[in-house]
This record gives structure tokens, C-alpha cells and sequence, in this order.
């Protein structure tokens, strides 16, 4: 009776094993998004977000903007959180990745299965009001290689 029942359990072990390591696998190969498609995967849900900024450092009272790379994972909490491009140089990069880790996001009607998907958001500071200006602003942290 035993020799009936090893390969079976040997086969549950498997498939138990292939279901928690295929998830982990799937937030890995996330496929990437730019941040305007973002919607169609992910809606961020939060109103608001707290960041962690410093009192003194370089360049933080200029104009500027910060690239921050990340996967929305498959509870909706950005992972591998990243700073990818600080223009220009300044010591906000940590003040925009700290901004994005605390994101939180709920899938959208077409991911119900909350697939994950890597992208990256342009965090501005010190922003010109003028929308032309604003823009030429955002331009200089646009990341390439994120499908539109």
C-alpha cells in the first residue's frame, strides 16, 4: 500500500512546491509599462504619501525631478524600488524613492489576477507652475525601454 501512495505525495510535494515558486518566479519576469499605460494593469489608491526629507543637501531647493524604478507586485506594493535618474544632480533621489515605497496599488478591471508589471514614476520637485515648463522638466527623467 505504501509504494501506491509515495508517488502520489511525491506529486503533491511537487505541485505545492511549483505553486509557490511560480509566483515569486512571474513578479521577476514582470513585463514593463510606462507609467501613462500604468492604468490598464494598476490604479494607485493612495490620495496621499508620506516622504522622508532631509533639512540640509544638495541642490534641494532647485528645480528638478527623480526617476524611481519599480515592480507593482501581486498585492498591489511596489518592489525593487529603484532611483534610476536624478536631474539635476541633487540629494533627492532617497526623498523620491522613499515617496514611491509607499504606493499602494489595486488591480484595474483588466488584471484581476493582479499580474505584476515593472514601470517607473517621475517625482518632480520644486515644479515651475507654467505646464510647458513643467513638462521640459518631467522630459529630462524619462526612462527608455517601457512600452507605451
Amino acid at each position: 500500500m505504501k509504494t501506491i501512495f509515495r508517488p502520489l505525495r511525491q506529486g503533491l510535494l511537487l505541485a505545492l512546491a511549483l505553486g509557490v515558486v511560480a509566483p515569486v518566479f512571474a513578479q521577476g519576469q514582470a513585463r514593463k509599462i510606462d507609467q501613462q499605460d500604468l492604468y490598464r494593469y494598476w490604479i494607485l489608491l493612495n490620495t496621499q504619501v508620506q516622504m522622508d526629507v532631509p533639512n540640509t543637501g544638495l541642490n534641494l531647493d532647485k528645480p528638478g525631478c527623480a526617476a524611481v524604478t519599480y515592480t507593482v507586485g501581486s498585492d498591489g506594493v511596489p518592489m525593487n524600488v529603484q532611483v534610476a535618474k536624478v536631474v539635476p544632480k541633487s540629494d533627492l533621489g532617497p526623498v523620491a524613492r522613499s515617496a514611491v515605497s509607499n504606493f499602494r496599488y489595486g488591480p484595474s478591471l483588466s488584471n484581476r489576477i493582479g499580474e505584476p508589471v515593472a514601470t517607473y514614476y517621475v517625482v518632480p520637485f520644486n515644479a515651475p507652475k507654467d505646464p510647458a515648463q513643467r513638462q521640459q522638466l518631467m522630459d529630462a527623467c524619462k526612462l527608455p525601454g517601457y512600452t507605451p
